[in-house]
């Protein structure tokens, strides 16, 4: 899933060779073996952080996003609740952590989420917030792998 404004369909290049190296990664990798942690892929370009954890509820956690890279996350096993937003007016609850490239946000008023399930993933451009690991009806067990695609 790709969502964006009409404003910014030309930024960026999704079929840019980062982009296409991601997604080569993710097609030809056995990603039920990879450990949790990262996995290089192109240096700091283009690396993969592997994920295990348990669903939890939508009011556990945080809208956060990211001012230096793309995250592509994609579901190896389980579902999960995947809301989206854009930054643009957000309240922050963790001031920007450069080290990390890392970004908090309160709920907003209104945002959205999409159901993602084994195989699916969602890419998330810099100008969106995102809030992973929310339970769809029950805890469920996700593997995921969020490859981080440098701007």
């Amino acid at each position: 899933m790709l969502t964006t404004t009409l404003n910014l369909a030309d930024k960026y290049n999704y079929l840019e060779d980062k982009f296409i190296k991601a997604f080569e990664f993710l097609r030809n990798t056995d990603l039920e073996k990879l450990p949790v942690g990262r996995t290089e892929i192109s240096g700091d370009d283009i690396f993969a952080n592997v994920q295990e954890y348990v669903t939890m509820p939508a009011e556990s956690c945080k809208y956060e996003a990211h001012d230096k890279y793309f995250d592509i996350q994609y579901v190896v096993r389980g579902m999960e609740q995947f809301g989206y937003v854009s930054r643009e007016g957000l309240e922050i609850d963790t001031p920007y952590d450069e080290e990390n490239d890392l970004i908090f946000y309160k709920d907003p008023e209104h945002g959205g989420s999409v159901l993602l399930s084994e195989g699916d993933f969602a890419i998330v451009p810099p100008e969106d917030a995102h809030k992973p690991r929310c339970i769809e009806k029950e805890p469920c067990n996700v593997k995921k792998i969020v490859v981080k695609v440098r701007l």
